[in-house]
């Protein structure tokens, strides 16, 4: 026989292969493995998004209005992909697919393959179809598929930010994106009553994701139970961050994540250790969650037993009013919102439940981390006291200098606000009340205009003097990195902390024992020059749009917008469509932090101010 012969045998069997061709044959086989696998991610990455927006229409939509048997073959089409994945991952990627960190994505997957039953087992009369009728059933099919799709989507986005994009377009972009598909879902026929037009549904997508409160319709009347719930989610999403969420369900989902990742994530909840970032995540998400759940208790009992004509409809109003108030989204499903007399003559307990919920969400996330670590500290040493242990040395510092500006801001604006609002309107607004309910609606309509946006008596019945009081509660808003809006309570510390070394002749810009550092307190007085100057574009353009409507309503209007509070005095209904747009974008604007979007348009990697001469201008 030919050596030809005996070379293609040997290629086929292996037979006589020197190790360096097992090793070009394994590298070779190996790349070709990965490159698949790549195409593989992209694929089950579109079909999670096919998959969703399939199960989003098929619960949106009567059963009139759009095909199911589209709807099905593309779901039908996605669990395919899945499948497949599933299976090419398991044979070629054996070991990788069974470490320790992929446990979830293992569960996950096995997930998806019990999906496959119904296709093998078909349904009939006995006792194992009985057994397995969970698994027959529609339900659990599309719950699977949802969460899956979720999942992987959240593993692409996290994929996506390792490639390095800036991370203000990365958040300007992920709140654009649930902005458009929110107003897309609460266009659909099932979660509106009558007819509202996309502008609308895109203005109230933009004010639940900001969290701001504005409506140009009536929730309470344009929006199904269903359109309700779309708009707790949006605000969910919009309170706790867009990347919280993708984060904590790719690195949980993944089991793991890359260090640009971890970085980006670790800089956006400002967490001072990787190695604690999926527990910091879980601490946020857990005390989110935690929160809202006593609010709604709170809220459910203290509403009056009368005002609803069913238990499922208060269980649903306290779910949605605790978001809404720990998310300071300031949205009610009452037609004249907390303002309705049912509450107004009530015993007032729901303002003190809503109140609790605001300040707590006003907190921020990074003051909550602070509370955990301080409170770990505490009871690190009371344990060593009980156990007769050494005491290490207490750290000096054992709150952060912005947890302790935010408390000391907090509380002197909280508290002044109510003195204010109790002494102004004593016998103006106030006027008839018993003392205690004085008491109660002071301390309400403190908390509220710091980006809440809840009312509990028309704005125009307050006095001039408490009106300029309540915008600058507006101005000022809560804490950064939290549920709220304004320039943020750390913002105006810098800033009046600045002006007090400026009186002084200080060189450097010191609070409570620390020194704010300089590129701090410049980007403080940006946020606050940006703001003021937003502010009165965005009032000169909607009046130009429309001259007819009251300067002072257009101008609070914007103020609201921009600050993401809410409060309004009546002209938002009578918005033309450009208006609502241009307002919709200052909704944006004030969530995402206008210096954001133009450090991610406007970046410049060469700075030549080092290499600048120095020279002073005037400045009275």
């Amino acid at each position: 026989m030919s050596e030809g012969f005996f070379r293609r045998w040997r290629f086929m069997t292996g037979f006589g292969w020197r190790r360096a061709d097992r090793r070009r044959l394994a590298y070779r086989f190996g790349k070709f493995t990965r490159g698949v696998g790549a195409a593989f991610s992209v694929l089950v990455f579109v079909a999670s998004v096919a998959a969703l927006a399939a199960l989003i229409i098929y619960g949106g939509f009567d059963s009139g209005s759009v095909s199911r048997t589209v709807l099905r073959r593309i779901l039908v089409g996605s669990q395919a992909v899945f499948l497949i994945s599933i299976v090419f991952n398991l044979v070629f990627r054996f070991k990788e697919s069974f470490r320790a960190s992929h446990i979830i994505k293992r569960t996950a997957d096995v997930a998806m393959l019990l999906t496959v039953i119904p296709l093998v087992w078909p349904s009939g009369p006995g006792p194992v179809d009985s057994v397995l009728h969970f698994l027959h059933s529609r339900y659990f099919i599309y719950t699977v598929l949802g969460l899956y799709s979720v999942a992987e989507i959240c593993y692409g986005i996290m994929f996506l930010l390792a490639r390095r994009t800036n991370p203000s377009l990365i958040l300007s972009a992920s709140f654009l994106f649930f902005i458009f598909i929110g107003s897309f879902i609460l266009a659909m026929p099932r979660c509106t009553v009558g007819s509202v037009s996309y502008v609308d549904s895109l203005f109230m997508a933009a004010s639940a994701v900001s969290m701001t409160g504005l409506t140009t319709i009536d929730l309470a009347t344009e929006y199904t139970p269903l359109g309700w719930l779309v708009i707790a989610v949006l605000m969910q999403i919009g309170a706790l961050g867009v990347l919280t969420f993708t984060s904590f369900f790719a690195i949980f989902f993944s089991g793991r994540s890359s260090i640009y990742n971890q970085l980006l994530i670790r800089d956006f909840i400002y967490s001072k250790s990787m190695s604690k970032l999926v527990p910091v995540l879980l601490y946020i998400l857990v005390f989110t969650l935690t929160v809202e759940a006593i609010g709604a208790l709170g809220v459910y009992f203290a509403v009056p037993d009368d005002m609803f004509a069913s238990t499922r409809q208060r269980i649903f109003f306290a779910v949605f009013h605790s978001i809404s108030g720990f998310c300071n989204g300031g949205f009610t499903t009452l037609r004249d919102g907390l303002q309705t007399p049912a509450l107004f003559n009530s015993n007032g307990a729901i303002y003190i439940v809503m109140t609790v919920l605001i300040l707590a969400g006003g907190i921020g996330f990074p003051n909550l981390v602070n509370f955990k670590e301080a409170m770990g500290e505490y009871l690190r040493r009371i344990k060593s006291r009980l156990t007769g242990r050494r005491i290490e040395a207490r750290r000096r510092h054992i709150y952060d200098l912005n947890t302790k500006l935010v408390l000391v801001a907090t509380v002197v604006l909280f508290i002044g606000g109510a003195v204010a609002f109790f002494v102004l309107e004593y016998d103006h607004a106030l006027a008839g009340m018993p003392l205690g309910k004085k008491i109660v609606q002071s301390l309400f309509n403190s908390a509220t205009p710091r980006t809440a946006g809840f009312g509990s008596m028309p704005l125009s019945s307050l006095s001039h003097a408490m009106f300029i009081i309540m915008m600058f509660l507006m101005w000022v808003g809560c804490s950064s990195q939290s549920m709220g809006g304004g320039i943020k309570v750390n913002t105006f510390m810098a800033v009046v902390f600045n002006l007090r070394s400026i009186v002084r002749g200080y060189s450097g810009v010191s609070a409570m024992g620390r020194n704010i550092a300089l590129p701090s307190v410049r980007r403080a007085n940006a946020v606050v020059a940006l703001s003021i100057l937003s502010v009165l574009v965005y009032s000169v353009v909607i009046m130009i749009l429309q001259p007819e409507l009251p300067f002072a309503g257009v101008l609070f209007e914007c103020f609201s917008a921009v600050t993401t509070v809410g409060l309004s005095l009546g002209i938002t209904p009578e918005l033309s469509a450009a208006s609502k747009l241009i307002l919709a974008s200052a909704m944006f604007l004030g969530r995402v932090g206008i210096i954001s979007v133009l450090s991610g348009f406007i970046s410049s990697h060469h700075d030549p101010s080092a290499h600048l001469p120095v020279d002073d201008i005037i400045i009275n």
